[in-house]
C-alpha cells in the first residue's frame, strides 16, 4: 500500500483514474488525499462477502469489480459491474455498513483505498463529494434496474454485446481478459448460449476470442447487436461527470 502523492491541476485533471474522485473540487480532494491508499487488486480478490463489515471504500483505477448475488444453491448472478467510473461500498453512504452482495476483482489492476469512517465525515461536511457521490447513488440505482429489465426481457446475443460493451467502458480497453464460462456465470446463462453468441460476433469479424481473452474488433457494430439498455445507462453515467 503506497500513500498517493499527486500533484493536481484546477478542476481534478490528472488527479488519478478514478473519474469519481476527479469530480471533487480541489480543496476536499487535498483533504482526502492523505486518507487515499494505492493498491493492487490481483483477479479473484474479494473486497466483501455478504455479511463482511464494511471498513474500507475503493475506487478502481484500471481494475473491474463485479458486486454478485449470491444464491443458496450456490448459483450467482451479476447485478453491478464497477470500474473508473464508480466506487465499491456504496451502502455506507445510506448508513450501513454490513455487505449484502459478493464484490470481487474480475480484471486486475489498481485501485484507491479509503477507511469509512473518513468517507463518511467528508460526506457528512457536504460540498462537492457529497453531491457526486449521492448523483452516482442515484445512477446505480437506475443501472441495477435497468440490469434487472434487460435481464428479464431481452436476448442473450443482446445482453452478452452490452456487457461486453460495460466492461470496455469500464476497463477503458478494447481487450478483454475474461473467459466465456465466467460471462455466462455473470449473466446467470447457460455456457452454451454465451458460446452460441459469442461465435456469432465472432464470425461477423465483431469481436475476436482467444485463450480468455475477448477483443473487440468492431465497437460500431458491437453496439449495433446491443439493446437500447447500454445506451440508456452509458448515458446516465456521462451525464454524472458531464
Amino acid at each position: 500500500m503506497v500513500q498517493l502523492n499527486h500533484s493536481h491541476s484546477s478542476n481534478g485533471k490528472g488527479r488519478v483514474s478514478n473519474r469519481l474522485l476527479n469530480a471533487i473540487a480541489d480543496e476536499e480532494y487535498a483533504a482526502l488525499e492523505p486518507h487515499l491508499e494505492k493498491i493492487d487488486m490481483p483477479r479473484g480478490m474479494i473486497l466483501y462477502e455478504p455479511g463482511d463489515e464494511i471498513q474500507w471504500v475503493y475506487f478502481p483505477e484500471r481494475a473491474m469489480i463485479s458486486i454478485v448475488s449470491l444464491m443458496e444453491n450456490g448459483a450467482t448472478t451479476e447485478i453491478g459491474l464497477i470500474g473508473k467510473e464508480g466506487m465499491v461500498g456504496i451502502s455506507v453512504l445510506l448508513g450501513r455498513r454490513e455487505a449484502v452482495n459478493r464484490a470481487i476483482v474480475q480484471v486486475p489492476d489498481g485501485g484507491i483505498r479509503i477507511r469509512v469512517e473518513v468517507l463518511e465525515k467528508a460526506f457528512r461536511e457536504g460540498g462537492t463529494l457529497q453531491q457526486i457521490l449521492l448523483t452516482y447513488t442515484r445512477t446505480m440505482f437506475m443501472y441495477v434496474s435497468q440490469l434487472a429489465a434487460c435481464n428479464r426481457h431481452h436476448k442473450i446475443e443482446q445482453r452478452f454485446a452490452r456487457w461486453l460493451l460495460h466492461v470496455s467502458d469500464s476497463i477503458d480497453s478494447n481487450q478483454l481478459p475474461l473467459t466465456q464460462e465466467f460471462v455466462a456465470e455473470m449473466l446467470g446463462s447457460r455456457r452454451s448460449g454465451v458460446t452460441v453468441a459469442a461465435q456469432a460476433l465472432q464470425r461477423e469479424a465483431i469481436i475476436q476470442y482467444r485463450r480468455g481473452v475477448i477483443t473487440v474488433l468492431d465497437r460500431d457494430r458491437l453496439e449495433q447487436e446491443t439493446c437500447e439498455c447500454y445506451q440508456q445507462i452509458h448515458q446516465e453515467f456521462s451525464q454524472l461527470y458531464s
